[in-house]
């Protein structure tokens, strides 16, 4: 169940309309990257986020795998936008047909870009 709405995520993503990719998030949306200690809450800063990333090119989103198990499920997906090429793991949580959290780890820890100050804040552990 949980692999069509992640599967309908990577495919919205992949337009890089990602107004249009928030949509498929619940409004009290929460995401944590492990790596930069980064957890963000709500639509309006995943839309801002990914709208400001200064990306060389439009993203380009190749879905490898999706594993499921109820309302929980994992996408193993590459990523580019011609400069940066990276395998990320994504680990969903869907409710009511809308992505409620994502745990995500990308190959390489890194700080926390201080452009993205704004819509996040540092945090050793995930909140959820």
């Amino acid at each position: 169940m949980a692999s069509r709405f992640i599967e309908a995520f990577w495919d919205t993503m992949g337009t890089n309309d990602f107004a249009a990719a928030s949509l498929l998030l619940s409004k009290d949306f929460e995401y944590y990257m492990p790596q930069s200690q980064e957890y963000m809450r709500g639509r309006d800063a995943f839309v801002a986020v990914n709208s400001n990333y200064p990306a060389s090119g439009p993203w380009v989103f190749k879905v490898h795998s999706i594993i499921e198990s109820n309302d929980r499920g994992v996408s193993d997906v590459s990523v580019t936008d011609g400069a940066i090429q990276a395998r990320v793991i994504t680990f969903h949580t869907v409710e009511n047909g809308l992505i409620t959290r994502q745990l995500e780890f990308w190959p390489d820890p890194y700080p926390a870009p201080e452009w993205r100050t704004e819509w996040t804040e540092i945090r050793s552990e995930p909140p959820f």
